[in-house]
């Protein structure tokens, strides 16, 4: 029997470095801590500053359509000059944003704050999910999924803590946070050291193909055009649950502030526990399979979601929060592995994407609600798991030519 040069070079794989993994996946519980605080405290800035759904909605396009255009980017740079410092530097970022947002007198300032978050974002996810390769000794599933469950119990934590914390000092509760971002810029200063202490700093000498072995340049670009597809139904649909659940559950069942606030705690926490099984699943049995159930095998629970009474939309959010999480780290490393020289780039280009088209999904989704009604919406956005069906168009990665 044949052994692919992949299975070779996993007899050789440096062992996982579980500490920097776990120090990277805490940075990114506090980064996506501080970016989920931004949704979380909308009713809050809503009342205080009188906010439509559609001004809502663009101030979540302005900071998620900042952090997306950027990322690529930075990834493309970082792939052949690393910047192991600059993570600290995007932690400040986010420390400026939120500060600007706990003080902003009127909307402007709150399009600069959220702008601040989306810069910071920009900067922290692509090198931290190089670290996280890095470190991962072959097992990229694991590391990834490490890696992502870090920011899923931080997006978890951010409505927990603005019901805590923001909703009983207002505004300017949000102020208290900055001693959070202190602590990330020091642990990701000592990721820094520890990046460039082990070479990964210098640019590598040896050269890494750019696209997949067995695959021709178009056969990639097919399938990183469907990988970006999925994503797209994927985050429009997330987009209706990370800026609208709040809303949507004080609307249809009456439900208090702090109620609506701990239940998207409780679909985060969901959405983080299925991030735990979508890697090492996938390093296991291949990304594919992972991919087929989270997207298109969550239609029949979202399609349930809408005609629910308050017990069942509780338990279907965390089914779907489950199952729906788990495609992301394995779409991650699936582009990588497609593109094994653009590993920076291919992180950049699918995190900023889905902040894009989570932005962009959320404005136009707010504008719908205006007009339609927030369980209209919901409605809607029901059917986009159906984009799943592309997951059989994707090579599959383990056989040379196969499906």
């Amino acid at each position: 029997m044949s052994t692919s040069p992949h299975a070779f070079a996993g007899k050789l794989k440096n062992p996982t470095v579980f500490p920097v993994l776990w120090a990277a996946s805490f940075c990114h519980l506090l980064n996506d801590m501080m970016q989920a605080l931004l949704p979380a405290v909308y009713p809050i800035l809503q009342g205080d500053f009188e906010l439509s759904f559609m001004q809502v909605g663009l101030l979540t396009f302005v900071y998620q359509l900042t952090a997306s255009i950027l990322q690529p980017f930075i990834g493309h740079y970082t792939d052949r000059r690393p910047m192991p410092y600059s993570l600290p530097f995007g932690m400040a970022a986010s420390m400026a944003g939120l500060l600007t947002l706990a003080f902003a007198p009127n909307y402007g300032m709150l399009l600069a704050g959220g702008m601040m978050l989306g810069i910071g974002s920009s900067i922290f996810h692509p090198e931290s999910s190089r670290i996280a390769r890095l470190a991962s000794g072959g097992s990229h599933g694991l590391a990834q999924s490490l890696f992502q469950v870090g920011g899923n119990f931080g997006s978890a934590l951010g409505p927990l803590a603005a019901a805590l914390i923001v909703l009983p000092l207002g505004q300017a509760g949000l102020a208290w946070f900055a001693l959070v971002a202190l602590l990330g810029i020091t642990v990701l200063t000592g990721l820094g050291n520890w990046y460039r202490r082990n070479g990964h700093a210098r640019p590598s000498g040896r050269k890494v193909p750019e696209r997949h072995a067995w695959l021709s340049r178009p056969q990639v670009s097919r399938a990183m055009a469907i990988l970006i597809a999925l994503l797209f139904s994927k985050y429009i649909y997330l987009a209706s649950l990370t800026s609208y659940y709040t809303f949507y559950l004080m609307d249809r069942f009456g439900v208090s502030i702090a109620t609506a606030q701990i239940l998207q705690f409780v679909f985060f926490a969901s959405v983080a526990a299925g991030t735990i099984a979508g890697g090492p699943i996938g390093d296991r049995l291949g990304r594919k399979p992972v991919i087929w159930v989270s997207i298109l095998g969550v239609l029949p629970f979202t399609l349930l979601l809408p005609h629910a009474g308050l017990a069942a939309t509780v338990i279907l959010s965390v089914v779907i929060g489950l199952l729906m999480s788990s495609a992301f780290p394995a779409i991650v490393v699936y582009g990588q592995e497609l593109m094994p020289g653009r590993v920076g780039m291919v992180s950049g280009l699918f995190f900023g994407f889905i902040f894009g088209i989570g932005g962009i999904g959320a404005a136009l989704l707010g504008v719908l609600a205006d007009l339609k009604g927030i369980s209209f919406v919901f409605l809607v956005c029901s059917c986009l798991p159906v984009f799943g069906i592309l997951t059989a168009w994707l090579p599959d990665l383990r056989e040379p030519g196969g499906r």
